[in-house]
């Protein structure tokens, strides 16, 4: 079976709804890193001078290829990613080889079969 990974980087106030969106799209989880910092294209500076860095979630979803371009349009939706600088970005990674899913893919045809 070939498997993508998501990986979803928004601020940590829409991690659920990002996650509900992934899960209703066809992904049986996640992993979530919480707390993650970076630099966007700007700078951000506070009223001290200081660079403020707004912590953000990193989210990564290991799907079905077949599903992947459904979870990653739902969760580019439900996270706002297209709608300005600073709302976050999603990206795919081929996967080469993953174990420890069957079960999960098991259940999740059951509830979302492919057409």
């Amino acid at each position: 079976m070939d498997f993508k990974l998501l990986m979803v980087f928004v601020d940590q106030d829409r991690t659920d709804t990002v996650l509900t969106a992934a899960r209703e799209a066809g992904a049986t989880g996640a992993t979530i890193i919480n707390n993650a910092q970076g630099q966007g294209l700007k700078p951000q500076l506070t009223f001290f001078g200081l660079e403020f860095m707004a912590s953000r979630s990193v989210i990564l979803i290991l799907v079905e290829a077949r599903r992947s371009e459904d979870v990653l349009n739902a969760v580019s939706t439900a996270g706002k990613l297209d709608e300005s600088l600073d709302t976050g970005i999603a990206l795919e990674i081929e996967v080469s080889k993953a174990l420890g899913l069957t079960e999960h893919i098991k259940a999740l045809s059951k509830e979302h079969p492919l057409d």
